[in-house]
């Protein structure tokens, strides 16, 4: 995931994603939630996360995922373009529309990734 638009084009591959905003910032939506956005970090995005899995995923992987003191408290954490591992950002966002998806999305889905 190179810039927003790698971002961009992979959420909306997951289905019932749109374009849409969050916080006047472009993102991407599934039922009305945003799940990925710009952020307000240069050089980064955001994906909405677990509390938990943000703490795992910053622990195991900080030159990737990480967060300022404006993410602290919220589900949520802040990932660097140009990860040395785009298939485990690919899962991160997937999670994260599975996450904000209704359950009949989740269903037709499948498993959480």
């Amino acid at each position: 995931m190179k810039d927003w638009a790698a971002v961009e084009a992979f959420a909306l591959s997951l289905p019932d994603a749109a374009t849409g905003t969050s916080w006047r910032q472009p993102a991407v939506t599934v039922g009305g939630k945003a799940f990925v956005s710009t952020g307000r970090e240069v050089g980064s995005f955001h994906v909405r996360s677990t509390h938990e899995e943000k703490a795992l995923l910053i622990e195991t992987d900080p030159a990737t995922f990480w967060q300022t003191a404006h993410y602290a408290n919220w589900p949520g954490l802040l990932v660097r373009y140009g990860s040395a591992d785009p298939d485990r950002v690919k899962a991160v966002i997937a999670r994260a529309w599975w996450d904000a998806a209704r359950r009949a999305q989740r269903e037709r889905f499948g498993a959480r990734p």
